[in-house]
């Protein structure tokens, strides 16, 4: 399954529909500033502009996945969706960050993290039904320890489900870092090539690829694109 986000209301009802779940975890955006400037306490939780991603991510896992099925978030610090899991009752989530301040994630004590580099893990071959990771690929992308390192984690059968920057034709980065690594904006050509070493490790597409483009959704760092999702399967 390859599926783009066509427009910015796709956003804004994506959001309505996390709060009507009960699973938005974003703040106001007066305490998101407070807590960036240190002047309220926890983590500022979420972004408003990936509620899109988000929201299909949970809603895939929620179609596919027992509650118990152990579930991984990888680039996971401050990112909803391992505490939107938590509160829609899965109780076997794990949340994967190299960032130390991991100990400040909410539901420490239902949530285990690990500060660890998501391409070299500590965790035992099929590890987990399904690894899901939020706008976290398109930095310093590696395709083939990425996806060897996934399909290692993955139980037969289990879903990789993964957001990213997106747009059809090619839009040139090189000369911009995020987190002191590159950035990819991913094309086409650039998913295509990730799937065929996907096949290698056995992760394949799940439904149709659908490529097309609507509306630049994102405009970040003098770059206009969308984002993209995907879902590959780990054979069984």
């Amino acid at each position: 399954m390859m599926e783009v986000l066509k427009e910015r209301t796709q956003i804004v009802a994506a959001r309505q529909a996390m709060i009507q779940k009960d699973v938005s975890l974003v703040d106001s955006r007066l305490r998101t500033l407070l807590k960036r400037f240190g002047l309220a306490s926890g983590i500022a939780m979420g972004d408003v502009v990936k509620s899109w991603d988000v929201l299909r991510t949970l809603e895939f896992i929620e179609s596919r996945l027992d509650k118990g099925d152990p579930i991984a978030d990888i680039g996971c610090y401050a990112s909803e969706v391992l505490v939107a899991l938590c509160k829609l009752g899965y109780t076997n989530l794990t949340g994967v960050d190299l960032n130390p301040k991991l100990s400040d994630m909410p539901y420490q004590g239902r949530i285990r993290y690990q500060v660890s580099d998501f391409k070299r893990t500590p965790f035992a071959d099929a590890s987990f039904k399904a690894i899901t990771s939020i706008s976290v690929i398109e930095h310093g992308f590696e395709a083939e320890p990425l996806l060897k390192e996934m399909s290692r984690l993955l139980m037969p059968g289990g879903h990789f489900i993964a957001s990213f920057d997106y747009w059809p034709e090619k839009i040139d980065t090189s000369t911009t870092k995020f987190f002191d690594m590159d950035w990819i904006i991913f094309s086409k050509e650039d998913i295509d090539a990730m799937l065929a070493v996907a096949a290698r490790f056995d992760l394949h597409p799940v439904g149709a690829l659908n490529y097309a483009a609507g509306d630049r959704v994102i405009d970040c760092a003098g770059k206009k694109y969308t984002f993209g999702m995907l879902v590959l399967r780990k054979g069984a």
